[in-house]
């Protein structure tokens, strides 16, 4: 079996609007095993099940589109098709049940040259930057590893936030001149982090809450993906909480599973 990697992610694809996944993306998430995730909301008055029957061929057909696109880059990929009336709430199930530590939301991204990493002080920084290294490793994209400190006092704290980013970064494959440590100090990260990640082709950042529901698509991560051109890739709260013990169980526990996921995952 080949070397598995101990991150899976999600990405949610709006099926029957034509949302399409850029090819620079997929080229980079084609390292790491995904779970496309086709989704097509439902009217209130509109029973699931009417929907699946009505629209489920065509459906398919767009999802197994996407499907080869990830395959011809040689990504591992498992498909989940969902008519639902409450795209967010299945969004966490599916995350939940295919322990995928990360979601992508998607925005246009035409290259993928330069990565927003913000980096906070109340998150673990290792597994988002072993996640990132796991991405970028064989590309050539640089990564800007940003943290906005709230006084002078607190940009040292934030220094060594970056330094330990980057070792894990550099640890995973990632040459040290693609990489760019910058600290700052303003009073509102989160107005800093939109204005900085308009000048980067994806954003990477921690969720703060364990509900991807509540999280993700809400204050800070909704905010960020509203107002970048760019697709976000969120790193879910459960793996950021993880000891290096549990890690290491995770990665086992992929690594057993991993035949089924990418011949018969979908």
């Amino acid at each position: 079996m080949t070397d598995v990697s101990p991150h899976r992610v999600l990405v949610p694809v709006e099926i029957l609007r034509g949302e399409a996944i850029p090819e620079a993306l997929v080229d980079a998430l084609a390292s790491v095993p995904v779970v496309l995730l086709g989704y097509h909301e439902v009217p209130e008055q509109t029973a699931p099940g009417q929907a699946r029957m009505q629209f489920e061929e065509k459906a398919q057909l767009e999802l197994e589109t996407l499907v080869g696109a990830f395959e011809d880059a040689g990504g591992a990929v498992a498909t989940r098709l969902v008519f639902t009336h409450d795209p967010m709430k299945t969004f966490e199930r599916v995350a939940v049940e295919l322990e995928c530590d990360a979601v992508c939301l998607l925005n246009p991204a035409p290259t993928l040259e330069r990565v927003l990493v913000p980096v906070r002080g109340d998150v673990n920084v290792t597994h988002i930057a072993e996640l990132v290294g796991a991405v970028l490793a064989g590309g050539d994209a640089d990564v800007t590893l940003f943290h906005v400190a709230f006084e002078d006092d607190e940009r040292a704290d934030g220094e060594t936030l970056l330094e330990s980013a980057t070792a894990t970064l550099l640890e995973a494959g990632v040459a040290a001149d693609r990489i760019l440590e910058t600290v700052v100090v303003d009073d509102d990260p989160l107005e800093t982090i939109v204005e900085v990640a308009d000048d980067h082709d994806l954003v990477v950042v921690g969720e703060s809450r364990p509900s991807i529901r509540d999280r993700i698509f809400g204050d800070p991560s909704e905010t960020i993906a509203a107002q970048t051109i760019s697709p976000v890739l969120v790193v879910r709260r459960p793996y950021l909480e993880m000891s290096e013990d549990e890690r290491e169980e995770r990665t086992e526990e992929l690594e057993e599973t991993a035949d089924e996921f990418e011949t018969g995952g979908r």
